[in-house]
């Protein structure tokens, strides 16, 4: 038997073979499989052979996972070959034949490992040839340094043999790799207001793409731009509903048609498309935003994370993937966040080495390298989405149901003050955007937040974004500086993106002086919670009694809407509750759900009417059988 092992994160794998029926794992140098790992024990597991199937036994104290079961310490499970077990921060296969099969995911990262070696390669002996940095800094990635960076980039190719018979099998495997994203960059320029064809675009080169290269044949191009035609029909893309299911269809299923686009890629045309994908790739690391590029714009990533130059994570549908991509060193990484922060007009080095800003399009971006990041510069990048969801939106998603979201709408027409509360990423940013849409035109909104994210749909809108210190410390305006101005700038109704420290006091004290129906967003797990940690949040700002705090928090909070991570990164309401004033037994602010998930069920109603529902019937705002009735 055939034990394939690697560690999490690292294409190259291990392989032990044995004939042994008993396979005992661990860091001790006598067992069948040695991991060289602090985190695995001496002797962590045992995995028996009988009669075709295979039983691992964990004897250690750290859980091990086999496929998708966790199997902890003094337990045991059958698994069959070609599972996965994982014991970390190893991932092992166990194969009698032949090599143990890969996932996809697992087989991007290999690919996209020896593309990174290749661009390395290349980028050393760039180095030696001129300053990057001063090309970069000098000529602003103008078509003439870019000609000139082409141009040396195919010469070191050739200085380095790139693509001789030695490695002709290393660069077959990486074909299939680079159509893939030649094809999904293509549909994203296509799909934008300023989109360019991929083909014979020297447009592209004004801004900050690189997808054309500027040393083009345009025999080659030509070429691919049949290859890409003949792709979409074998997808048939053009049954795709938008652009996100374009792309899904491109990442899930151009490996199953490969075979049948592999007898159009002669020699030359997986030559000149291995050579463009180089180019492109470090005309982004001298230019632009290097492997962040592309996914900066793909619109099925919402979050970027940066965890070392080797470690791209990112979030797609809710759920948190390894992207497989990598920077070629650590001082690749902090020269592109450098360039990142410098566009927004921050700075960040060793003397302020953490920084929050936003890009452009309004995406929120959170740097932070040595020394206080220790393993590497650290990257988070939330994108901002290019669509305004709607209510209907959210309902078509199951984020909310319908029933739930005509009470929430009549809430706010009605004036009732909202917080919207959840953990991180769970959209509470959106919900109160989506709520916000809600607000009669004619009324005058002042939203107040660190990164502007907020899009209302209004037109009476006024924006205001806090501000960090200068180098000399001063010119800082924060959340709670916006918000006492905000009160003097006449509004109707005022919306704090986050309350998280002593605005949160403003914001009440608005709330119970006339600017009924404001908004805000705040951490917590459950709507009981959150009355608990506005109370904490207050006291940062004064020196209250408790009980003063309670009860003002009482008299300003009307509803509280709870969004949680479900199972499978879906997102939705869990809770919709009321305020229902100071319990003097508890010694809190209580809280009554109107709404909530039950076991096995969605968002239901609870049969606790609000003590304003009176009024919303009256204003036929609301209609108790669209609250109650089985669409609830």
């Amino acid at each position: 038997m055939k034990v394939w092992f690697n560690k999490v994160h690292d294409s190259r794998r291990s392989v032990v073979e044995t004939e042994d029926a008993v396979i005992r794992i661990g860091r001790d140098q006598g067992n069948t499989v040695v991991l060289q790992s602090p985190l695995v024990g001496k002797q962590q597991a045992v995995v028996r052979r009988d009669n075709g199937l295979l039983t691992l036994e964990n004897l250690g104290i750290n859980s091990c996972v086999v496929g998708e079961t966790e199997v902890l310490g003094g337990q045991a499970c059958e698994f069959s070959p070609g599972d996965t077990v994982r014991i970390w921060p190893f991932t092992l296969t166990f194969e009698s034949d032949q090599a143990s099969p890969i996932s996809r995911g697992e087989l991007e990262s290999h690919l996209r490992s020896i593309m990174a070696d290749l661009e390395l390669r290349v980028h050393r002996q760039l180095l030696e040839r001129f300053d990057l940095f001063e090309l970069e800094s000098s000529q602003l990635g103008d078509t003439e340094s870019i000609l000139m960076l082409e141009e040396n980039i195919e010469d070191v190719c050739r200085e380095l043999h790139l693509f001789g018979g030695d490695n002709e099998a290393l660069l077959e495997e990486v074909v299939a790799l680079t159509l893939r994203d030649l094809m999904i960059n293509q549909l994203i320029l296509e799909s934008s207001d300023e989109a360019v064809p991929v083909a014979g675009a020297m447009a592209a080169l004004g801004s900050n793409e690189f997808d054309v290269p500027a040393t083009l044949v345009p025999e080659r191009e030509t070429e691919l731009d049949h290859l890409l035609k003949f792709v979409r029909q074998q997808l048939d893309l053009e049954g795709c509903r938008d652009l996100s299911e374009q792309i899904n269809r491109v990442e899930s299923r151009l490996a199953d048609v490969f075979p049948r686009v592999r007898p159009h890629l002669h020699q030359e045309l997986k030559r000149y498309l291995i050579l463009r994908t180089l180019k492109k790739d470090l005309k982004d690391t001298v230019f632009g935003f290097g492997p962040l590029q592309d996914l900066l714009r793909a619109p099925t990533i919402t979050e970027i994370m940066v965890v070392k130059s080797d470690q791209i994570y990112v979030e797609r549908d809710g759920v948190v993937e390894l992207s497989g991509r990598r920077f070629i060193s650590d001082k690749v990484t902090e020269s592109i966040i450098e360039r990142i922060v410098a566009q927004v007009g921050r700075r960040i080095d060793k003397s302020q080495p953490l920084v929050d800003a936003r890009l452009a399009d309004g995406s929120r971006v959170n740097a932070i390298i040595p020394p206080l990041a220790t393993r590497g510069p650290c990257l988070t990048i939330r994108k901002f989405p290019a669509y305004r969801f709607t209510m209907d939106d959210l309902i078509e998603l199951g984020s909310i149901t319908t029933a739930a979201a005509r009470f929430l709408r009549a809430c706010v027409i009605d004036r009732r003050n909202i917080l919207v509360s959840g953990g991180t990423g769970t959209g509470k940013t959106t919900m109160l955007n989506v709520v916000s849409s809600f607000i009669p035109h004619k009324e005058r909104i002042i939203t107040v937040e660190d990164t502007s994210e907020l899009q209302l749909h209004q037109e009476h809108v006024v924006t205001l974004e806090s501000r960090p210190p200068n180098v000399e410390g001063a010119g800082e305006y924060t959340i709670r500086d916006l918000v006492k101005n905000a009160l003097r700038m006449r509004p109707d109704r005022i919306i704090v993106g986050e309350c998280r420290g002593p605005e949160a006091l403003d914001m009440l004290q608005a709330m119970n002086t006339g600017h009924d129906g404001s908004m805000t967003t705040i951490h917590a797990n459950n709507t009981d919670d959150v009355l608990k940690r506005l109370e904490v949040l207050v006291l940062m700002a004064v020196d209250l009694p408790v009980i003063s705090i309670q009860r003002q928090v009482a008299s300003a909070i009307d509803i509280i809407v709870q969004i949680s991570r479900l199972p499978g990164g879906r997102r939705g309401v869990t809770q919709i509750s009321e305020a229902t004033g100071y319990d003097a037994d508890r010694l809190c602010v209580a809280t009554t759900d109107i709404f909530s998930t039950r076991a096995g069920t969605g968002l239901l109603p609870t049969g606790y009417m609000p003590s304003f529902i009176d009024r919303l019937v009256e204003r036929d705002l609301l209609k108790l059988e669209f609250l109650y009735g089985e669409e609830g």
